[in-house]
């Protein structure tokens, strides 16, 4: 801006120009900052550093310098942002738990798994790896793009020649405005046999690629519990979610007794925080089969996990704890990269590898042109020396006697300008014979290897396989046979369901269940005989009396029509007066418990509200999970459920507040999840009273006074569902008629 517009005041739309400088935000986010390049898998911090390190000289045979020099040339020459954030970066290249593939070489304390931080930069050194150094190969041979530094006083690569596929080796994680990447590492062995593939079948599909590259490979290991379907999906949409698993094994401890060891974790855990977790799980006992951790990590993770009691399973404390701790975690995957033109898009697995051999195939065009440029300058050189070898007395009288030595030599002889410049610059030493044959030889080679240099830019069959010859060399240098290039991540299918049994923690233990009017309950040791008092607080009387187990499941059914599942081991002891229900269960106000019995995990129970609607329901279907319990039954306005009675029988029951008895096969009665249910009986006036299910060889039994009355024949009563019914037996209760 000139002076002269210093005071300028101009009109603006606030939204305009939110919108034109947040965009330009978001693009110096996406495109400068969070995004690798699908090319060299590099982030412009992380390729600045790699070139800066070259730069310095620090290859790996070099010596170590301080990381503070690295940084500072960084952040001086080619990176304009804060000195923190290029050592946080350079430090993850450095971190063999972080990077599958370590570009940078440290020494010093560059953290750990634990998640503890890298010493300052003035206390660490570096140096490139192999892998950097591969990276770079040919950058000083015109084969890739350089462009001004931010200052203008240096020069940048746009991109590195990338012999090493790093994208797919080291992956990549960032956040842009927008949008993200998350791209998990890979073994290079496979990478390589996927791209060689590649080139002898162009038209090879991503499912076909999937085969060669199996799935991630995770610096620190673990495995991988996917069915192949989904993986396969992943990579050929470039987004899913991978689960991944510590790896562990039993060790028997004798005497029945055992300890899990976990040797690998999944990528990205910080083993202290989830040793943390772990601790935290144990302290407010939610670990129900966990009894204690022990970290007995040195060089290579070992955690201890001491089961509860010896009687758990080893697969269903792990199971536990994959759904409880990051033992477990998901990898969601999402391949969003730059492309050559700096577009960000989503790419599934065989577009990344095609971007990668087509960078490789112009590295190799321009490394080709620029080596024949080198050559023919050569071949220029030597010719030139060749024609002084020839001539070579009058050669030496020009330079002795002639004022412009140069000129005349181009004049006589037909040299061009370079070849005068090179003959004036010869020393004497090169005017021997030997000098001579040694210039003819090289010019023979020379002349071999540009004949060469051309036909293989002239035939793109002979670049493939050249580029697939270098594939092969860095396979081998960087395969399975190495320590780096074994795989270390498992590729598993999906796991098996393991239950979880809580019998094998709980200890079993006879109770008696206690439910008050108002709601108070309990668990009193041992089964109380029937007549048996027990105390309740004034006013308060029993409504409900059970004998269970201490590994039971209660049911409570409320006339609302939702259901809670509550432990018996979770009931408070008989000594006091209990703890009211709605503690334990979101029990609305206005609702009231209809029945408390026991889970049977193979029965069934018959719902029946009080307008006479009704269904079957398998009690495995109604267990709730929550405080909150599961709605099971929906009811018409002014309706409640009022019946929950067990399935024992053939028959259904039914009695109308009319005194109308029906009675109705049971297979005529649907089996339902949730619902409304079916009519079971019809009423003029009044409403349900009372069922039952029954056995039709039993009949109908019935207690009149001190005698147990039955009735076999009911053929008077049976009838189709939705009936109205007869009047029921002589001497049949009004109250309660079922019992």
């Amino acid at each position: 801006m000139s002076d002269a517009d210093a005071g300028e005041i101009r009109p603006v739309n606030f939204t305009d120009a939110l919108g034109e400088r947040y965009l330009a935000y978001a693009l110096s986010t996406i495109m400068s900052r969070s995004l690798p390049d699908v090319r060299d898998g590099l982030k412009p911090v992380h390729r600045r550093l790699i070139f800066a390190m070259r730069e310095l000289g620090l290859d790996p045979a070099a010596a170590y310098k301080k990381c503070a020099r690295v940084v500072g040339d960084v952040m001086g020459k080619y990176h304009p942002h804060g000195d923190a954030s290029i050592y946080e970066a350079m430090v993850r290249l450095a971190q063999e738990f972080a990077v599958r593939w370590p570009l940078v070489e440290g020494h010093g304390n560059f953290g750990n798994i634990d998640g503890d931080n890298a010493a300052a930069m003035r206390y660490t050194e570096a140096r490139m790896t192999a892998v950097a150094e591969a990276m770079l190969e040919g950058i000083d041979e015109d084969t890739v793009d350089f462009r001004a530094t931010y200052d203008g006083e240096g020069r940048e690569p746009v991109v590195l020649p990338g012999a090493f596929p790093n994208l797919l080796a080291n992956g990549s994680q960032g956040i842009a405005v927008g949008m993200a990447t998350n791209i998990p590492p890979h073994n290079v062995a496979e990478i390589c046999d996927a791209l060689v593939h590649l080139i002898r079948h162009p038209a090879a599909t991503t499912a076909k690629l999937i085969g060669i590259v199996r799935g991630p490979d995770f610096p620190t290991g673990g495995i991988l519990v996917e069915d192949a379907a989904t993986i396969a999906q992943a990579y050929e949409t470039g987004r899913g979610a991978l689960r991944v698993r510590a790896r562990w094994t039993t060790e028997d401890l004798g005497r029945g007794t055992w300890q899990v060891v976990v040797t690998e974790i999944p990528y990205q855990v910080p083993k202290a925080r989830l040793i943390e977790r772990l601790a935290e799980l144990i302290e407010n006992r939610k670990a129900l089969l966990l009894g204690d951790v022990r970290d007995e990590s040195t060089d290579e993770i070992r955690l201890v996990l001491v089961p509860r009691a010896r009687t758990v399973e080893p697969d269903a404390l792990m199971e536990s704890l994959f759904r409880q701790t990051d033992l477990e975690t998901r990898f969601n995957m999402n391949m969003n990269v730059l492309d050559a033109d700096g577009v960000p898009r989503v790419m599934p697995l065989r577009d990344m590898l095609a971007a990668f051999l087509a960078h490789r195939q112009e590295v190799l065009q321009r490394r080709s042109r620029f080596r024949l440029e080198k050559i023919a300058h050569r071949l220029e050189v030597l010719a030139g020396y060749l024609i002084a070898y020839l001539n070579i007395d009058e050669v030496i009288r020009i330079i002795r006697f002639e004022d412009e030595p140069k000129a005349v030599m181009i004049a006589t002889f037909g040299l061009t300008d370079v070849q005068a410049e090179a003959i004036l610059n010869m020393r004497l030493r090169a005017l021997r014979k030997l000098e001579e044959i040694e210039i003819r030889r090289e010019h023979d080679a020379l002349s071999a290897e540009q004949a060469e240099l051309n036909d293989l830019l002239a035939d793109e069959a002979k670049q493939w396989l050249a580029i697939e010859g270098q594939l092969k060399s860095l396979r081998e240098t960087f395969g399975p046979k190495t320590k780096l290039g074994r795989r270390r991540t498992e590729i598993a299918g999906a796991p098996a369901a393991v239950e979880i049994s809580l019998e094998s923690v709980i200890e079993r233990e006879p109770v008696t269940v206690l439910l008050s009017d108002k709601g108070w309950i309990r668990a009193m040791k041992g089964h109380l005989a029937p007549d048996a008092e027990v105390k309740y607080k004034e006013g308060d009387s029993e409504r409900f009396r059970l004998h269970a187990q201490t590994t039971d499941k209660l049911l409570v059914v409320s006339a609302g029509g939702r259901v809670f599942t509550i432990g018996a081991d979770k009931l408070p002891g008989g000594r006091g007066m209990g703890e009211p229900l709605r503690l334990m269960a979101d029990l609305a106000n206005d609702d009231e418990v209809v029945t408390l019995r026991l889970h049977r995990p193979d029965g069934k129970l018959i719902l029946a509200s009080s307008d006479g609607r009704g269904f079957q329901v398998a009690e495995n279907d109604i267990v709730a999970q929550t405080r909150a319990g599961k709605q099971v039954m929906n009811l018409a306005p002014g309706a409640k459920l009022k019946i929950c009675t067990p399935v024992v029988g053939d028959l259904v029951a039914v009695m109308g507040e009319n005194r109308r008895l029906l009675v109705f096969p049971l297979d005529e009665l649907p089996e339902m999840t949730r619902g409304r249910g079916v009519t079971l009986q019809k009423y003029r006036t009044g409403s349900l009273d009372d069922l039952a299910s029954i056995t039709a060889a039993e009949g109908l039994t019935w207690q009149s006074g001190d005698r147990q009355r039955r009735e076999i024949d009911l053929t008077r009563w049976l009838g189709r569902r939705a009936g109205a019914g007869h009047m029921p037996p002589h001497g049949f209760p009004k109250s309660k008629p079922f019992g």
